[in-house]
């Protein structure tokens, strides 16, 4: 798209990353509130009735990388103001952990191997391959953004609730050992893990609510 002028197109900006959990901060400035929210809705049922209604693994593929083609911001712009237990909040949460994963997987990967020592159970809601190497953490939340298409939603809502909250457990440890060390990561970690943690449980409450045929 050019301005009125003729100018060159402008280039994108360059995505700003959000961690989940410090997600709901995001607002839409100058737009009517319930026009945003309506918007925001019926993108999310689009998407998601789009992708269950074909078998077709390329538009999977293009669904789970939508970040990729979007850019965070946009997809930011369209979900991050929805509540938590709506479909376009809950979506916002799993490309977010997705994104975040793909960004860092070798942080992701060592908070992971600390929590999963920890979490019970949790572990094998998420499915993550042992060990939990950057490259298995990557097809971890691939695997969970691809079962909203073809799979159940409920089932990859809950395993992508159970990888944040080993991830949450692996960060309180890492902030444990920063305590009298360095006292701004340790903050920062203790954030971040509270952070996944009500990220988890808000995923928990959409989980819910997708079986109770009232999540919209």
């Amino acid at each position: 798209m050019t301005d009125d002028g003729g100018s060159q197109p402008r280039q994108p900006r360059r995505p700003k990353m959000f961690a989940p959990g410090e997600l709901d901060a995001q607002a839409s400035g100058g737009v009517d509130p319930a026009e945003v929210s309506e918007i925001a809705h019926e993108t999310a049922a689009v998407l998601v009735g789009t992708g269950r209604a074909t078998d077709d693994p390329e538009l999977t593929r293009r669904l789970v990388s939508l970040v990729d083609e979007l850019g965070m911001a946009t997809v930011a712009e369209l979900w991050a103001g929805r509540p938590a237990v709506s479909l376009p909040g809950a979506l916002w949460r799993l490309y977010a952990i997705h994104e975040s994963v793909r960004r860092d997987a070798a942080g992701a990967a060592a908070d992971y191997e600390t929590g999963r020592l920890r979490a019970g159970v949790q572990h094998a809601i998420a499915g993550a391959a042992e060990p939990p190497s950057p490259e298995a953490l990557r097809a971890l939340v691939d695997a969970i953004l691809t079962g909203v298409f073809d799979g159940d939603l409920a089932v990859a809502l809950e395993r992508a609730a159970a990888f944040c909250r080993i991830i949450s457990i692996g960060r309180a440890y890492r902030a444990d050992t920063h305590d009298g060390l360095d006292e701004d990561a340790a903050a920062a970690a203790t954030r971040s893990a509270a952070a996944l943690l009500d990220t988890a449980q808000d995923l928990e409450r959409a989980a819910a609510a997708w079986r109770a045929d009232s999540l919209t």
